[in-house]
């Protein structure tokens, strides 16, 4: 999961938030003395100096809400680089169910930054990312695994994992727009020359945008506009791996197991280049992730009707000790309740599924 910043960040906000408000609204000031026998504030002979008085308070009035505005901008970006750049709180925890439950209140946290930094770049990349790991990690298995009990239900939950996606998608368009303008209408006209432009500090947003965007697809079966997008997602992931294909651990090749079996064009079996993906991703991680092993078998092993090498690389997968790694503890554990899942699946994924 994206790394978020610890919750005192919220004592933080609220310091600051304090400190703006008192800085904003300064408590009223009695009036002067009274000076050489006179009321300066009524006597027909001050009348000048308290009209000079009062220009005087409102230009340093001006100032200081102008300085108040500053210095909430100024928190505010703070604030969001502590969330953008993060900790390893929620990828360390060992907890999942306890994740649930906390992130969407850092996901609105950031989006509440955004309404005032709407172009803060690391805030954008770590909403984009956030909302795309809650709602595949929470929301997305909730559906996959609800599905055989209640198809109304797991069909209502799918649909909020699909608007999930598409705002992580919007988030991530966003951040290459900051650095790139117009690189959203460029995508529409031609993906691959748009994608082009984005350079190699522009691959966390690309794979995001990417990813987030090709689930959407994937829960639209019935959407032709949005499947007509895949064109984009394949130029955005392909930029990505031509500009840093070791990107976090081989996150681009273990996005591209599953991809290649849908590519159109490309040269080659599909299997072929998704065992390469898997390979190079596996290398990458030093065999220490469960995703590459689960996108194998979910999109490898069941196409090919191949139920031995599917228990195998699921049963790989729930091997790893999500300790081992603490940085990568819980999206160990999330691949893991996937794999459980889906080998509780065998008999309905495969016809001889007893068959080596």
């Amino acid at each position: 999961m994206t790394h978020q910043a610890p919750a005192r960040v919220s004592i933080v906000a609220s310091a600051v938030a304090a400190e703006v408000t008192r800085r904003k609204c300064p408590s009223h000031q009695s009036p002067p003395p009274h000076v050489g026998g006179y009321d300066s504030w009524t006597h027909p002979k001050r009348q000048w100096s308290i009209r000079t008085t009062h220009c005087g308070v409102v230009v340093l009035l001006a100032c200081f809400l102008a300085a108040g505005c500053s210095i909430r901008k100024m928190a505010v970006n703070k604030l969001g680089d502590a969330l953008a750049a993060g900790g390893t709180t929620f990828a360390s925890d060992d907890d999942p169910e306890l994740v649930k439950a906390a992130v969407p209140f850092s996901l609105k946290l950031m989006e509440s930054l955004l309404a005032e930094s709407p172009k803060h770049k690391g805030l954008l990349f770590a909403t984009a990312s956030g909302f795309t790991q809650y709602a595949y990690a929470f929301v997305q298995q909730d559906a996959d695994e609800m599905e055989e009990k209640d198809l109304a239900a797991a069909t209502e939950i799918r649909g909020r994992a699909r608007k999930l996606y598409l705002r992580a998608r919007n988030y991530g368009l966003r951040g290459l727009e900051v650095r790139h303008p117009g690189f959203g209408k460029g995508l529409r006209g031609n993906p691959g020359t748009a994608a082009r432009a984005a350079r190699a500090n522009d691959v966390q947003l690309l794979y995001w945008t990417a990813v987030s965007w090709a689930a959407a697809i994937g829960d639209s079966k019935d959407n032709p506009d949005l499947i007509g997008d895949l064109p984009i997602v394949e130029a955005l992931i392909d930029r990505a791996l031509e500009l840093n294909e070791s990107y976090d651990h081989g996150a681009v090749h273990s996005f591209l197991i599953t991809y290649e079996l849908s590519r159109q064009g490309a040269e080659g079996k599909p299997e072929d280049r998704a065992r390469k993906h898997f390979n190079r991703a596996m290398e990458l991680c030093g065999g220490q992730l469960a995703g590459p092993l689960v996108a194998l078998a979910e999109a490898v092993a069941v196409r090919n009707q191949n139920a031995a090498e599917f228990k195998e690389l699921l049963n790989r997968a729930l091997a790893i000790n999500p300790d081992a790694k603490p940085e990568w503890r819980l999206v160990n554990l999330v691949m893991q309740r996937r794999a459980r899942w889906l080998l509780s699946r065998i008999d309905e994924l495969f016809l001889t599924p007893g068959k080596e």
